[in-house]
């Protein structure tokens, strides 16, 4: 067991640091079995910090340095190289192996300083000097791919959030900016390209067959965002003229089988950069941008100033070896990282409890341009299904914190649902409150205000507030409280004074450390629909300006009635539309009702959300009647709205495939108080058999139909896109029913396609069905096909872990056995053992308990391999309070098992001490 309980950081305990560092120079020696880490820090005391402590006379006379949360107490040493009124100089390193240490050119004996486990205290006697450390370490053995690593031949980085000091002794902490210059020296045959942040300056011949290379950056940066490269890479290269008319000249670097996939993602790029200037505002600064595709990395890519390291899966992307899926998530994470050169590096966070200042903000501008890039409602639908089905179960867990969190043990196990997506609805909602226009005046005095600093939530809030004449105090519970609100919301018409209120409560339930919640600020975007579905005019009581047909209702207190005046019959409320707040809503609606929404919401989100209200209402009947032992018949109701889309040849067939896909075992689970998953599953089955039975005839017609109209050379249009999206939504319905013929159509699309969207959509629905000789053969033709292309063999290992047929476990431990897996590649642990244990339930929560064993096996495996990944393994774990009596004792043993683990990591025991409290 972990004898030593995990320090836990806290928010309320930051302070600013004892020193910044004005200046960083390193250099690097690159070798095969170890690397020489060379720096030279041009530090400078704190001056602030000094006078205030002076002020408050604030002395300490044991000579012991403060933690993590700030190296801050003026300090008398007793020790080293003579008393001094100065604070000691306490830098973070981990892992690496100290060779020597000058200050102001002397060399240090070992007497002069002290070296622990997680840092180098020293004692400095001016205010101002120079530093110069070298240090050993070894890339090649750094399986949990933070600081520098080797992936395959090539030498990265990564950084964030702690990363760093697993290269050198620093201040490694996001509110100490610096400028870097950076010299790499390797050998030129095996490592002929050489990267770092910034422009290169020089690069020449170094001996030995070796050479170097030095990158400067102009802009202070923290150490997290430092990024190398050192490899044998294939350059792709293009360039964009910016709106004052400078060209950027874009690079990406691949290995060299590569080359080809590149292409998407340059163009992604360029239309992120445009959209930056058009939307923002925001020019690209440095003459160069680089992206580097790496196979082993812990994230999806890091937004490293100048230099993005990018986990190949979100790089790559050809109509042969990607899904239209993987094309969409290529453009997003590419912009999403690019739009980071503002919002996380040019204006930077000041301590990690304020990650979601940059990734929330950023995560909403990448949506943004998604959407307008796309279809703006399939894209919001896309984004709701996965915030309500992933981000409200960790809102209802043990790991649920507000998107400022107030403590963390292990900083890496915050870069969560809560900060990245829930922070997003966080800046939508103030987009919303603001205005576009408005949003655009906010950001643009934060971003002038802020350039070249480290700052707060609170900093960003204070631009919005400003530039619109806001008060935004009462909204910045989003920030603090956990949890999802709830809205309940009731409606009361009197036809006599042609009056309809709206009856809002809100509340929000208890979470870890926070037993009560104030009420929060809630857009509620509405319309009040007329019996023909038409929006009606509003006009609020007391209000002597019409708000049109669409509003924005600003909820503030627990409970709150709003009335409309002057209507001529009762309406129908479209309430929430867009998803205008990250809360659950309930209204009294009749299944009719959302009949009604489904068939005549003027809304395309909204109309969406009926449909699956209307689904989610009806399973959640049959999973009462399937636990009677009754019959399951599904309603009608549902089956004619499903009939009318599909009769409807004017809708976006993207939005269509979207109405028609039922609602996730994961989101029924999230709404259910104590999860039955075998009836869940079962009915939700059921369900999809009943439909395609019904409605056959009518899916037949429309498949034909997309059959015909996206044949000819393929097109990764945005209707190309959409009418894949419905063909292949149509096929897994129409594999349902095991007739020949459509088994036969099936395999043809396998083997015919000229793309991967429409293969891998045959391979699912081959591997879910019945065929047990077609699904083999499949499958074996595939692996034999892309062996040499990991990226889409992990799509093959995906698609096997998430059937849901019996046996998923038995196959899962089998593929673990496969030449194609890596316990050490995260791409491939996601691949399969993340996609059985969060995506196929009914599989992982079989009733012995198995699936709970393996998944404890593999994140005490990886607990030493890689901690962050074992981490971020253990969600599914942590939710046992959802499911059954029977199986919660089953998971908590297995997380107990766990705890007991000799030497747990940070990161794995914040995740299940805090499952188990």
């Amino acid at each position: 067991m972990c004898t030593e309980q995990p320090k836990t950081i806290y928010l309320k305990d930051y302070q600013q640091p004892d020193y910044w560092i004005d200046e960083t120079h390193l250099t690097f020696e690159l070798f095969e079995d170890h690397a020489l880490v060379h720096s030279r820090l041009m530090l400078r005391l704190n001056s602030d910090v000094m006078d205030s402590r002076l002020r408050g006379n604030d002395v300490d006379m044991s000579g012991d340095a403060g933690g993590v949360s700030g190296h801050g107490r003026v300090v008398i040493p007793g020790a080293g190289r003579g008393s001094s009124p100065l604070p000691p100089l306490v830098l973070d390193g981990q892992q690496v192996q100290l060779l020597s240490v000058a200050l102001d050119d002397q060399p240090l004996a070992e007497g002069d300083y002290r070296v622990d486990a997680h840092s180098l205290t020293l004692h400095p006697s001016s205010a101002q000097f120079e530093l110069a450390i070298s240090t050993r370490i070894e890339p090649q053995n750094n399986t949990a791919l933070e600081g520098l690593y080797k992936s395959g031949g090539m030498f990265c980085t990564q950084c964030e959030a702690e990363g760093f000091r697993k290269i050198t002794y620093y201040l490694d902490r996001p509110d100490v900016m610096s400028r870097f210059t950076t010299t790499l020296i390797a050998d030129k045959g095996d490592y002929p390209v050489l990267l770092s942040n910034g422009n290169l300056i020089a690069s020449g011949e170094h001996e030995a067959g070796r050479h170097w290379a030095t990158w400067e950056d102009p802009f202070p940066k923290p150490a997290y965002l430092f990024a190398l490269v050192a490899g044998d890479l294939v350059l792709i290269q293009d360039s964009f003229t910016t709106m004052s008319g400078r060209t950027i000249d874009l690079r990406i670097y691949v290995e060299s089988e590569n080359r080809e996939q590149c292409g998407h993602a340059m163009d992604s790029l360029k239309r992120s950069m445009r959209w930056d200037e058009e939307v923002y505002g925001r020019e690209y600064d440095l003459d160069i941008f680089m992206i580097v595709a790496v196979n082993d990395f812990n994230m999806g890519a890091m937004e490293n100033k100048g230099l993005n390291i990018f986990n190949s899966s979100c790089v790559l992307a050809h109509p042969d070896t990607a899904t239209d899926l993987a094309f969409q998530r290529v453009e997003a994470v590419v912009a999403h990282e690019y739009f980071h050169n503002w919002s996380g590096n040019r204006v930077t966070c000041r301590d990690w409890f304020q990650l979601s200042l940059k990734e929330g903000f950023t995560v909403f501008r990448d949506a943004e341009f998604s959407a307008d890039m796309n279809s703006r409602t399939v894209k919001r639908i896309e984004d709701v299904t996965f915030l309500r089905a992933n981000q409200f179960a960790e809102d209802a867990g043990p790991m649920a914190h507000p998107v400022r969190p107030d403590s963390f043990i292990e900083i890496s196990n915050f870069y969560t649902l809560t900060v990245y997506e829930k922070g997003a609805e966080v800046v939508r909602m103030l987009h919303t409150l603001c205005g576009a226009e408005g949003f655009r005046k906010g950001t643009d005095l934060y971003f002038e205000r802020h350039d070249g600093q480290a700052v707060t939530c609170d900093d960003f809030i204070k631009a919005l507030e400003e530039a619109n004449g806001l008060d935004f105090t009462q909204f910045k519970r989003w920030y603090s409280q956990a949890g999802t609100p709830r809205l309940e919301v009731h409606g009361h018409w009197d036809a006599a004074s042609g009056q309809f209120s709206l009856l809002c409560r809100q509340s929000c339930p208890a979470t870890p450390g926070q037993s009560e919640k104030l009420p929060f600020v809630i857009p509620l975007r509405m319309a009040l629909l007329d019996s023909q579905g038409r929006e009606m005019p509003l006009q609020l009581l007391g209000e002597t300006v019409s708000r049109g047909s669409e509003t924005v209702l600003a909820v503030t207190e627990a409970e709150q009635v709003f009335t409309f005046a002057g209507l001529a019959e009762e309406p129908l409320p479209s309430l929430l539309r867009g998803f205008s707040a990250p809360v659950k809503l309930s209204y009294p609606y009749s299944r009719d009702d959302r009949v009604f929404l489904a068939m005549h919401d003027p809304d395309g989100f909204n109309r969406w959300e009926a449909c699956q209200a209307l689904a989610v209402d009806v399973m959640q009947g049959l999973v009462q009647i399937q636990q009677a032992g009754r019959p399951l018949l599904p309603d009608q109701r549902l089956i004619e709205v499903y009939r009318s889309l599909l009769a409807d040849d004017s809708l976006d067939p993207a939005m269509v495939a979207e109405m028609l896909r039922l609602p996730s075992e994961a989101y029924l689970v999230e709404l259910a108080e104590v999860a039955d998953i075998d009836a869940i599953h079962q009915v939700r089955e059921g369900l999809r058999r009943a439909l395609a039975e019904a409605l056959r005839a009518d899916m037949l017609r429309v498949w034909r139909r997309l059959q015909i109209a996206v044949a000819g050379p393929f097109s990764a249009s945005a209707e190309a896109v959409a009418r894949r999206s419905l063909k292949n939504t149509l096929l897994g319905y129409l594999m349902l029913d095991a007739a020949d013929d459509m088994l036969a159509a099936c395999v043809r699309q396998f083997v015919e396609a000229d793309n991967m969207t429409d293969r891998q959509a045959a391979l699912v629905a081959l591997v879910n069905s019945p065929f047990e000789e077609q699904k083999q053969a499949a499958l074996a033709q595939f692996a034999e096909r892309w062996q040499g292309y990991p990226l889409v063999m992990d799509q093959w290992f995906s698609v096997q872990a998430c059937c849901s047929l019996p046996g998923a476990l038995e196959r899962v431990e089998a593929l673990m056995a496969h030449p194609a897996f890596n316990l050490r590649n995260p791409n491939k642990v996601r691949a399969l053992i993340g996609a059985f244990a969060n995506q196929n339930l009914i599989g992982f929560h079989r009733g012995d308990g198995a699936g709970y064993r393996f998944l404890a096996e593999r994140i005490i495996e990886l607990n030493t391999l890689n901690p962050q990944i074992a981490s971020r393994l253990c969600t599914p774990l942590t939710r046992w309070r959802k499911f059954d009596t029977a199986r919660q004792p089953l998971m908590r043993e297995q997380l107990q098992r766990i705890m007991v683990l000799e030497g747990l990591s940070p990161d794995v025991y914040e995740v299940v001490s805090k499952s188990l409290e």
